[in-house]
């Protein structure tokens, strides 16, 4: 029997080389882990940096230069564990559990015995509200519930610069775009859909927009497009990520993605821990 070639790993449903190899790795972290049904406790995360060099589009349509984005990622044997429950925190937390059912205790009427008890050949009712009757009370419906679900702030951040860096990394899957805000004087989709075909995008495939600020005129003229998601830092989401086949960025967004999810700020960040660990061991 012939062996079926084995699929690259990669993260969703992009190709990636993210999982294959890393360019350099830094130094395991300890990260505060939350566990269902049981406390905080200090675990180690391990985690890598993944560079991938990223095409600088004009508004025109031509390659003008190159950057790149240098990101914390985690390692090939936990990226999917910590993206799985990063986008399954995130779904969660949507949920608005407001469903409620009415109990027989709750539902109204029922007070008055239906029929006798016996020489009726019926079995014996005691209330018109019993469940075994339409509109009677429900058993075991939905109540009302709480359905969040906590994750700690640096498996998220790692989640999300992972997702990022899985798209950035599989060929031709993210494109950086000089910034176009002033380049629409009025909203006008057409136009926004000339300029998508110019820097090499398919409005039938999903794509994801990163602009730092997104001016009137360009949020106007895309939001007819079904296909388009037009994201800032602060809408920033992993579902989104993970939703398109296209990332499109401007050469601030990558500057803030390096800022915010590279390894440099990954090396602050356990800096300041470190300094507020020992403040506290003195006091």
């Amino acid at each position: 029997m012939a062996s079926s070639a084995t699929a690259p790993n990669s993260l969703s449903f992009f190709s990636s080389s993210l999982f294959l190899s890393s360019s350099h790795q830094i130094p395991k972290t300890h990260i505060s882990v939350s566990k269902f049904g049981s406390g905080r406790v200090s675990k180690p995360l391990s985690v890598a940096s993944q560079l991938a060099t990223l095409p600088i589009i004009s508004f025109e349509g031509e390659k003008v230069g190159e950057t790149y984005l240098d990101l914390k990622t985690a390692p090939e044997d936990t990226a999917r564990a910590v993206v799985h429950r990063a986008i399954v925190t995130d779904l969660q937390n949507k949920r608005r559990g407001t469903a409620s059912t009415l109990t027989r205790a709750e539902v109204r009427g029922g007070g008055i015995k239906p029929y006798a008890q016996k020489k009726t050949g019926n079995a014996r009712r005691g209330s018109q509200r019993t469940p075994l009757r339409p509109g009677g009370g429900v058993v075991f419906g939905p109540r009302p519930k709480d359905w969040s679900i906590k994750i700690n702030r640096k498996e998220k951040k790692l989640a999300i610069s992972t997702a990022i860096s899985s798209v950035a990394s599989a060929e031709g899957g993210a494109i950086v775009v000089e910034e176009f805000g002033e380049k629409f004087e009025k909203p006008k989709t057409k136009d926004f859909l000339a300029a998508m075909k110019r820097w090499g995008l398919d409005p039938k495939e999903k794509a994801m927009f990163l602009m730092i600020d997104v001016d009137e005129n360009v949020a106007k003229s895309s939001r007819n497009i079904g296909t388009l998601r037009m994201l800032t830092p602060r809408t920033l989401n992993l579902f989104d990520i993970l939703n398109s086949e296209k990332l499109v960025l401007t050469p601030a967004a990558v500057e803030f993605l390096n800022a915010r999810y590279g390894v440099d700020a990954l090396e602050e960040e356990d800096e300041d821990d470190a300094e507020e660990g020992s403040e506290e061991a003195e006091e």
